[in-house]
């Protein structure tokens, strides 16, 4: 971790995810697929990550007799999420202060 930004992060896709689940409890597979626009095996590979960092984890059950698969992001992944984007955060801030007095 340098200045706060957290190496999970380093992608835009992890970040991505981490995100869409900071606002829900828990979402399935799918949706979190069609709103980052991910195939299956790129979204599971990124949720691999981010589960072997304890940021997120993963459900499985059935819908009937349809296998469904939800993610949610733990309390951990919300700390680390909130930490990285105020890291980013203040290094936006810091490059318009320096803008402006330049």
């Amino acid at each position: 971790m340098i200045d706060g930004l957290d190496e999970t992060f380093r992608t835009a896709t992890r970040l991505r995810i981490s995100a869409f689940l900071s606002g829900c409890d828990e979402a399935e597979f799918r949706a979190v697929q069609e709103y980052c626009d991910l195939s299956p095996s790129a979204l599971s590979k990124n949720v691999s990550a981010l589960e072997d960092a304890g940021y997120v984890t993963v459900r499985k059950g059935h819908v009937g007799k349809t296998p469904r698969t939800w993610l949610a992001l733990t309390p951990a992944g919300r700390e680390a999420l909130a930490g990285h984007l105020a890291a980013l955060q203040h290094i936006a801030d810091t490059a318009a202060r320096h803008a402006r007095s330049g």
